[in-house]
């Protein structure tokens, strides 16, 4: 694809004003430059006196970041910046807001102020800058190699970039699929009696160590918290966290994939990238600071991620369509597909999805453009588009990396709308150039995707918006206990989509049936998976008047609030579509009272001051979580209300509000 002649679509138009203000003074002695938010709390520092660059930052007099090292590490193993010189500093102010194609919010605040330092390291003579960008709920800085000598390109082997907190910070971090620890730093790892176990377990061709995925929570201790977090990398390797030093976290960029081991469990061989190269005028991804008064403030700010990534590079995004899905579980046969396509349209259900070992001979790396001998996938694809469902068609990584354009070419005859890739490799920078083009090639055949295994979220999907779903997480396919819940929403639900693949009503899982229904509220996802280890068989079999939530739910907003909550303990958040506000509200394994006011239902309906509520609450208490049966209510309320909500352990609970 020629990025160069993209236009921004009507989904993805930034509508922000922009001025700058170019300071190119004389060559000048290392220095202390600050950049301030649009409303002057928030207050980022660059300090250039003495040693490598360093940034902090403060909310008015409560410092948030202490003076945190910012530098790219050359191949060579030089640090960029140990001895600079001042070539000039220029300044940029954005004002305004961008809409983008889906999101937690019709539109993303871009208000901000920019700094960029323009540096020569003396000992190697190579021009850079120094970017820093401050909002009112965040910070963030990144580098750009800006000339060298005779040179396109530097050759890198690392990045120093950090963040350093008080002595009183408590982090919550987790890799791959692994639990969210909660803790302090000691002596290099969040302990001293909490070693950061992976899962999968770790093989020899992944990057070793004591090492955290972006993004980890930090409550600051001093009445503020945080989110770190990354944007902005389609050519970049991606980076993790490690402890150094006293209470710094400092980045560490991946030289293997997240996770080799494939469908069989089986580790991958496959080299290290201990270097990479940075074009000439390529910038580093953002590392981002999110700050708010109070951990529920978090959840609102996520769209920071996406604000801070390039814009849409596509054309036209209007075949690119949000919705929930059904993995076809059972018999691969064409007669079990049509049913499941009937149940899904009862269901109001916007895709199904066919999963590992449909393809080939029915193993993961055959041939992925011919379905097995039972299946007759056209026709289920063309069944499906007649009740208005679309079809997703799962691909391994094994065909993907062999076969993609043949894949691409015979899905998009066939009428499917998008694939889900599994097993996918994210972390070197050549897995990333690898991704970026799977998505772009996508793209350009009108097909959406779904990412799975170990990736993480990093505002690709707005520059693609047919990227449309990842995991990333530890999600419902692991059975995770209330409170890891409720740690994701303040943690790796807030920087971008999350297929969690909800397993409703599994003897498995150690929720209530009401918490698995508030998730969907709770998390973000454009494309949100529903019902993932059962046959619909299992839902005609009964009754289940409360799963009209999950027929009717949305998975893109127009609005976020959040309500309430306090980490690992409970969380309430609340969003809008149109004139509907849907409540979602989970514990851990604690039974809660908590009140919620609904005053937030006067900001969307002007003239409307009775609302219907309809609720999906916990029934009486089970030992067996999972067996709680879900209470369905309804009542009128108004924008004065003040709603008590009950939790069982485990439990949760989800409101639709419609204005009367």
């Amino acid at each position: 694809m020629n990025h160069t002649r993209r236009a921004f679509t009507k989904g993805c138009i930034a509508v922000a004003a922009i001025t700058a203000t170019n300071v190119q003074a004389a060559k000048q002695r290392p220095t202390r430059l600050t950049a301030s938010s649009p409303d002057g709390n928030l207050v980022l520092t660059l300090d250039l006196t003495s040693g490598m660059p360093r940034w902090s930052l403060a909310r008015g007099a409560t410092p948030v970041m202490a003076p945190s090292p910012v530098s790219l590490q050359l191949a060579s193993g030089v640090f960029l910046g140990a001895s600079v010189e001042i070539l000039g500093v220029s300044r940029q102010s954005y004002s305004g807001s961008w809409t983008p194609r889906f999101g937690i919010s019709a539109r993303y605040d871009e208000s901000s102020n920019e700094l960029t330092v323009h540096l020569r390291d003396m000992q190697t003579d190579i021009h850079y800058d120094l970017i820093a960008r401050v909002f009112n709920t965040a910070a963030a800085i990144r580098q750009a190699i800006v000339k060298t000598a005779g040179q396109s390109r530097v050759r890198l082997m690392g990045e120093q970039t950090g963040y350093r907190f008080p002595v009183s910070a408590t982090f919550y971090a987790s890799r791959d699929e692994g639990e969210i620890l909660v803790g302090k730093l000691h002596a290099g790892t969040l302990g001293p009696n909490f070693p950061m176990p992976a899962w999968p377990p770790l093989t020899a061709h992944e990057d070793p160590g004591q090492l955290f995925d972006y993004p980890i929570t930090v409550d600051i201790g001093n009445g503020l918290y945080g989110l770190m977090a990354e944007s902005d990398r389609p050519h970049y390797p991606r980076a993790m966290l490690r402890a150094s030093g006293s209470n710094c976290l400092e980045t560490h960029l991946m030289r293997y994939p997240g996770r080799t081991l494939g469908p069989d469990g089986v580790d991958v061989p496959t080299p290290e990238e201990p270097e990479f190269d940075l074009d000439v005028g390529q910038r580093t991804p953002w590392r981002i600071l999110i700050v708010a008064e109070t951990p529920a403030q978090l959840i609102e700010r996520g769209g920071i991620i996406q604000t801070l990534a390039t814009p849409c590079v596509l054309e036209d995004t209007s075949w690119i369509q949000p919705g929930r899905a059904y993995r076809v579980r059972g018999a691969y046969t064409t007669a079990n597909g049509i049913a499941a396509v009937d149940w899904a349209a009862a269901r109001k259900l916007e895709y199904i999805e066919y999963d590992a070992h449909w393809y080939g001979d029915g193993t993961d790396d055959s041939d992925a453009t011919v379905p097995v001998t039972q299946l007759d996938i056209r026709k289920i694809i063309e069944y499906a588009g007649s009740k208005g469902i679309r079809t997703m068609l799962y691909v391994d990584r094994a065909p993907a990396m062999k076969q993609l354009q043949a894949i691409c070419k015979a899905y998009s005859e066939w009428g499917a709308a998008g694939i889900k890739f599994g097993f996918m490799w994210e972390g070197r920078k050549s897995d990333a150039d690898v991704l970026y083009g799977i998505i772009e090639t996508c793209a350009e055949h009108r097909l959406i995707c779904d990412i799975h295994d170990d990736i993480r979220p990093a505002g690709l999907e707005r520059t693609l918006p047919n990227y449309l779903a990842l995991e990333g997480v530890r999600g419902n396919e692991q059975f995770p206990p209330a409170r890891h819940n409720v740690n994701l929403a303040y943690q790796r639900a807030i920087v971008g989509p999350m297929d969690y693949t909800i397993c409703y009503a599994q003897d498995r899982n150690q929720t209530t049936n009401a918490h698995q229904l508030a998730l969907t509220v709770i998390y973000y996802t454009p494309q949100a998976y529903l019902y993932w280890y059962d046959s619909w068989e299992k839902y005609v079999e009964k009754a289940w008047p409360e799963l009209t939530w999950f027929d009717d739910v949305p998975v893109t907003w127009d609005e976020t609030r959040a309500l309430g909550g306090e980490l690992g303990e409970f969380v309430i958040v609340a969003r809008r579509k149109g004139r509907r506000w849907y409540l979602g509200a989970i514990t851990n394994e604690q039974s809660r009272r908590a009140t919620v006011s609904l005053e937030f239902l006067s900001h969307s309906s002007a003239g409307h001051t009775r609302w219907r509520a309809h609720r999906y609450s916990d029934g009486e208490w089970n030992k067996w979580v999972w067996k709680t049966e879900v209470n369905l209510d309804e009542f009128e309320v108004t924008p004065a209300t003040v709603l008590q909500i009950a939790l069982n352990p485990a439990g949760g609970q989800a409101i639709l509000f419609e204005p009367t």
